[in-house]
């Protein structure tokens, strides 16, 4: 009723009214405390919001100027005290001091980045509480999942993470080529998802314990690592494709930028590249002659996927040249030497407005050109549905380890890829595993659903590994499964197949 009576009035009454009420002290202070207690609800995380700090203040002072002076008056010791004074001027009294301390702390939250959930000045959602089981597979050759619960991204989980992986014979550092992950004079790849700001890219905390995990190698790190992505040079956050340098960064200091990350460690060989630099350009392998930056397309689209399969070659910062696909150029030997380039695949777990969910085959979009492929027929996007993320893995060079960044979460089914401060949720997880396919699996079921109920959400079909329907992420995730299968990794959608040790 209210709102038709507004609609009813002239355009310059209504002007008039907005006018008033933003120059009214008395009319802003009390609309910032109505909005402050509806706003926050029953959640108290809520009031970390930069509105609520903001009505918070214009609050606190509005209390002082208004509620203070008239308790005084009521309480005055001049007046004539009776019952009905005195209970009043207790009420109020006792009004202004709730008011006062919950407005004050939330203004203290707002300026030392406390809360009361343990979340950081820079996390906008909800803490999310995720109950993760063990699991313990009865049949033979399982796929090995290991969680880190609990994490900011920024304290010690990825030497929780290893030390897991090492109790269980996959110990991250390798003494040789046989067994292990990183060897001491590897290059390795660190995929991230460069495409979207705040929390819709990797966490960079993460990405910065990862390589100093990979420098403090036991045996001396002589290698190389770069930080990389291809954001297609479209679309994303700037409406232009990735950045590896955002001001605003899914990270505890919001500055911090995965540059920023490889520039920390100076005199080390960390560096970035943004493959959208090279994106559109056609190029040659090394063997043949072809020494410049760009993508190499493998050949014509995939019969079963219909992506044509593209991937990056390039010179780093420091002169290796490297094949996304055949390794390390040798140019002395006119060689590669594929077993000393290595992919970690770190992506953010979120869902996906066309494909329900953004995990670690999703993730694999960054690898390959967008473009080139769109002009050769078989454009990856659109083959994400057919399985083509799949194909892209098993045809250029698959994960020697997916760490799936779970730490803040956009479980709002359709809600992603781009992910706002405010839209995330603090889950404060890392999952690691080789199988891609059973990571993604267990990560949607066992953190995005239960995360999106608890936040309310009922249509959780998009996000459902168990839908098979045609074009849900349950059916592409089947298809991509195959590829990988195919190629002879390890690849399985059964629980009952799966070990999930926690850390």
């Amino acid at each position: 009723m209210i709102s038709n009576i507004i609609l009813d009035l002239p355009m310059n009454h209504i002007k008039k009214l907005i006018h008033k009420a933003r120059h009214s002290f008395f009319l802003f202070g009390l609309a910032s405390i109505l909005w402050f207690i509806f706003r926050t609800g029953s959640k108290p995380t809520r009031m970390n919001y930069p509105c609520q700090q903001a009505s918070a203040a214009s609050g606190s002072l509005w209390i002082t100027a208004f509620v203070l002076p008239f308790i005084m008056t009521v309480a005055s010791p001049g007046k004539l005290v009776g019952r009905k004074r005195m209970a009043l001027a207790g009420f109020l009294l006792l009004l202004f001091v709730s008011f006062s301390v919950l407005f004050g702390s939330t203004n203290l939250m707002s300026l030392t980045g406390a809360t009361g959930d343990d979340t950081t000045a820079y996390g906008r959602g909800d803490t999310i509480m995720i109950n993760l089981t063990q699991m313990h597979s009865q049949f033979p050759e399982p796929s090995d999942i290991f969680a880190v619960t609990g994490t900011t991204g920024n304290d010690d989980a990825i030497e929780r993470l290893i030390e897991a992986m090492n109790n269980h014979d996959l110990p991250f550092y390798a003494p040789n080529a046989s067994f292990g992950i990183i060897e001491k004079d590897d290059v390795v790849i660190i995929k991230v998802n460069s495409q979207w700001n705040e929390r819709g890219g990797t966490n960079s905390d993460l990405v910065k314990l990862l390589v100093r995990a990979i420098l403090n190698h036991p045996q001396g790190f002589a290698g190389e690592v770069i930080i990389a992505d291809n954001g297609q040079g479209q679309y994303g956050s700037t409406g232009s494709g990735g950045s590896l340098n955002y001001s605003q960064n899914n990270a505890e200091d919001r500055s911090q930028s995965m540059q920023a990350v490889a520039d920390s460690f100076s005199g080390q060989k960390v560096s970035t590249y943004l493959w959208d630099r090279i994106t559109n350009k056609k190029v040659s392998e090394y063997v043949d002659g072809d020494m410049a930056d760009g993508y190499v397309l493998s050949g014509p689209p995939d019969a079963q996927t219909g992506i044509a399969v593209t991937y990056p070659k390039f010179q780093t910062k420091y002169g290796t040249y490297v094949s996304f696909k055949l390794g390390v150029w040798d140019a002395v030997n006119g060689s590669y030497n594929s077993r000393r380039l290595k992919v970690l695949n770190v992506p953010v777990l979120k869902t996906h407005s066309i494909y329900g969910v953004t995990a670690s085959i999703k993730h694999y979009m960054g690898v390959g050109s967008d473009r080139l492929s769109r002009e050769a027929g078989g454009r990856s996007h659109n083959s994400v549905a057919s399985g083509g993320m799949g194909t892209e893995m098993a045809e250029t060079r698959f994960p020697d380890l997916n760490i799936l960044d779970a730490i803040w979460i956009n479980a709002h089914p359709g809600g992603g890829p781009s992910t706002s401060y405010d839209e995330a949720d603090q889950a404060g997880i890392i999952a690691a595993s080789i199988d891609p396919v059973a990571l993604d699996y267990w990560a949607a079921k066992n953190i995005l659903m239960p995360a999106a109920r608890q936040k309310g959400y009922d249509d959780l079909e998009s996000m459902d590994p168990d839908n098979t329907s045609p074009g849900s992420f349950g059916d592409w995730l089947r298809l991509s499964s195959a590829e990988i299968s195919q190629a002879g990794h390890q690849a399985t959608l059964s629980e009952k197949n799966m070990n999930v040790d926690l850390a």
